[in-house]
């Protein structure tokens, strides 16, 4: 059987950039560029699968950016070339990042007939002034109809929700995961407000507009989203990611934690194939117009291709895979020489689960993670 295989596209394109993201985008533009980066995007796919030779394709993910920008017809190329170049599972995963501003949702029938099956869409809140604080352009009716657009045209919908949000208290989460819930989405993804470096929202917190709130607050919410969403019968699978049952987790997702290859195309897109028994990390160009050249000089949009050592392999492999509720082999993590009165002591403390056989973590792990892995990396 060949080894299994994601695919990312990354579209960098977004109608505003939100004060938050810190993700490799662009402002919408008109012209030739948009057309020329989705064939350049099937280029790319042709020439990667070269060397990666026979996998089997288990998840196709078009993120961004705002893929649910682009024309539908690039969409179902794209996801074409990716099924005709490598082996499609049964039940491959297509899934489409989208926000919920009308003109996108009124493109959901036509990205569901390029092939979409899932939908990831970005309602961020439900709440009007925290939109606005989150520099969205859609308020929360807009988010209501969107994801009653999606609920219709695709078989499966997840939503990003953002909360840690200044002031934000418990309750009044509560109530707003109460309502996402209502939406009638299979899989939820609550992230906590993270200040990335060279963002607005940096920028502001530096010059003291606003503070994000302070650990312990950060925990109340944390443990507020276990609850909320454990009660309406989702899983945290992952620390910021829950699901209705194992059908309706995020298989592209998984890809990444538990360490399978996948294969990044678009601007600034990475990826980690595995050849010749070595863990290859690329990186693609990251601007637009420098993607599409490198592609067109190369057959390939990555201008950097490294090959990971087996520890540095291996510490990829302890960061992702304690993000989820299974864990990670301890045989996976042979080069990392962790000593074993070290994990005795995480176990000891509670923010390991005691299993000979993986490294798990537990909800109150979950809770430090950046901790726990620091203490099993070093």
């Amino acid at each position: 059987m060949t080894t299994p295989l994601g695919v990312y596209i990354h579209w960098p394109y977004c109608a505003r950039i939100c004060p938050y993201c810190d993700f490799n985008v662009f402002k919408q533009r008109p012209g030739a560029e948009p057309a020329a980066l989705a064939r350049a995007i099937v280029a790319d796919l042709e020439g990667q699968a070269a060397l990666t030779g026979p996998r089997r394709l288990t998840s196709i993910f078009l993120g961004g950016g705002t893929p649910s920008l682009m024309d539908p017809a690039w969409a179902a190329e794209i996801v074409a070339a990716a099924r005709r170049l490598w082996t499609p599972a049964p039940d491959l995963e297509v899934t489409l990042e989208a926000n919920p501003t009308d003109a996108e949702a009124d493109a959901f029938a036509a990205f569901a007939q390029a092939g979409v099956g899932r939908l990831s869409l970005g309602l961020q809140s439900l709440d009007d002034a925290a939109l606005k604080f989150l520099g969205r352009n859609h308020d929360a009716a807009a988010a209501i109809r969107a994801a009653e657009k999606a609920r219709a045209a695709f078989p499966r919908l997840s939503l990003d929700l953002i909360y840690a949000r200044p002031g934000q208290t418990p309750s009044a989460w509560g109530q707003e995961l109460r309502a996402a819930v209502a939406l009638g989405a299979e899989h939820v993804s609550p992230y906590q407000l993270t200040i990335e470096a060279g963002t607005a929202f940096d920028k502001a917190v530096q010059r003291g507009r606003w503070a994000p709130p302070d650990p312990d607050a950060g925990a109340a919410l944390f443990d507020t989203t276990q609850e909320v969403l454990g009660e309406a019968g989702f899983e945290a699978y992952e620390v910021s990611n829950h699901a209705r049952g194992e059908t309706a987790r995020s298989r592209h997702n998984l890809v990444y934690w538990r360490g399978h290859d996948y294969l990044g195309a678009g601007p600034g897109a990475h990826g980690r194939i595995t050849m010749d028994g070595v863990r290859q990390a690329t990186y693609a160009a990251a601007r637009p117009a420098d993607y599409v050249t490198r592609v067109a000089a190369t057959g390939v949009g990555f201008d950097t291709r490294e090959a990971l050592t087996r520890r540095e392999a291996a510490q990829e492999r302890l960061l992702s895979g304690l993000r989820v509720v299974e864990g990670v082999g301890r045989d996976e993590l042979t080069a990392l020489a962790i000593p074993a009165e070290r994990i005795a002591d995480l176990i000891a403390l509670g923010l390991l689960a005691d299993d000979p056989q993986r490294l798990r973590a537990t909800p109150a792990g979950r809770l430090v993670l950046d901790r726990l892995t620091a203490e099993l990396a070093v």
